[in-house]
Parts: C-alpha cells; structure tokens; sequence
C-alpha cells in the first residue's frame, strides 16, 4: 500500500513561484547565498549534489539560514537520499525515478521526494507510486509549455515543477499554466556574482523572480 507523499512538499512549492536550482562550488558561498535567496522572497532552496560542497553546504544553509527550506537536487541514488536526509534536507529532487529511488523513498519518514516525469508513461507510473507532484525535466527541450500544458487534460492530478532552460522571460508561460505548483531556475544567481560576493544583487534579482506571476 503506498503512502500519502509530499504533503510538506506541497505546502513549501506553493510558498514562491520560482525554486532556485543551485550548484555550490564552495562552502564558504553557501550561508550568504541563501540569506540573500531567503530574503529576496525565495525560501524553498534546492542544492544539486554535483560537486564535492554540495553536502557540507546543505548542512551550513540548515543550521544557520532561518525561513530557509532545504532540498538537494540531481538525486540518482538511496544513498544519496539518505545522506540528503541526514544533511538536514527536508525534500529531494531527481531528475527521472527508478525502482531503488522510488523504494528508498518509501522507507524514509522525514525527506519527501520530487521525482522526475515526461512521457505520459513516466508520470502515470510515478502517479501509481503517490506522487501527485513531479518534475518535468529538461523543461524546454522537452517541449516547454506546449508540451506541458497537453498534459493537463489527461494527467489533471499531476502538478508539475518544470526546471531547464526556463528564463525570465519564459518563466510567466509556464507560471500561467494550470498544471505547474512552481518552476525551478538559476538566472537570479548567476556565477559572476557569486563570485565578487555581489550578495545584495543576487536578493535584488530573487526579488524580481518573487515578483513573477
């Protein structure tokens, strides 16, 4: 019997129209980052596991940037769930799903998953899972809003968080539909500004991408 999934997930998606997709390079970027996410009206944080911070970043970011809501991304493995788990993340997001990810993520009590659809065979068996909420990913070269959006009528209980290749102007077409809780991008932390520590014009940036609708 599968159990009722998401439903902290739900709630933390629906909080900002855009989910900052992260890729740390180096810990010591990683509190002020997300302060400056935080404050710019951005709380729900995803930060990938594609490099060798990525886990002592996540741990930062929990114990020292309050309204802050954790998630790692491009999550392949239970291992990896575990050790986003006792990192302090409170959900994981993949990229597709497999049997080994989607059985791990039965057995855990305090990490809710985000797994990844597109065909129409891909989501119907995450739905039979429980997930009501996915990823729809890579976002435009899969078909973008068009694609998208013909889902609706035959998948209606699936809400979608599409990520890849969304820009700000393209943000707005996805926001409209129907069928997307929130979407995921990067445009508002852009590595030249981490890079000089431009903190506040990467909050003026989240504050703008907080704005959309």
């Amino acid at each position: 019997m599968t159990r009722i999934y998401q439903k902290k997930l739900a709630t933390a998606l629906k909080s900002a129209p855009v989910v900052p997709v992260m890729v740390i390079e180096n810990v010591k970027d990683a509190v002020p980052l997300a302060r400056a996410l935080v404050s710019g009206g951005l709380p729900v944080l995803e930060i990938t596991l594609r490099t060798d911070a990525a886990l002592e970043a996540i741990r930062a970011i929990v114990a020292e940037v309050e309204g802050a809501i954790i998630g790692s991304g491009t999550v392949l493995t239970p291992q990896q769930l575990r050790e986003s788990r006792k990192a302090g993340c409170s959900f994981a997001v993949s990229p597709g799903s497999t049997g080994k990810l989607l059985g791990a993520a039965e057995d855990e009590e305090d990490i809710e998953l985000l797994p990844g659809g597109v065909t129409p065979s891909e989501c119907m068996a995450l739905l039979e899972w429980g997930y009501t909420i996915q990823k729809f990913f890579p976002a435009e070269p899969a078909g973008g809003t068009k694609y998208l959006s013909s889902l609706a009528s035959p998948l209606p209980q699936i809400k979608f968080c599409p990520t890849g290749g969304i820009t700000p102007e393209l943000a707005p077409n996805y926001l409209k539909l129907a069928n997307v809780i929130t979407i995921g991008g990067s445009w508002m932390i852009p590595k030249a500004l981490i890079a000089v520590g431009d903190w506040a014009g990467i909050e003026n940036l989240a504050r703008q991408a907080a704005s959309l609708k």
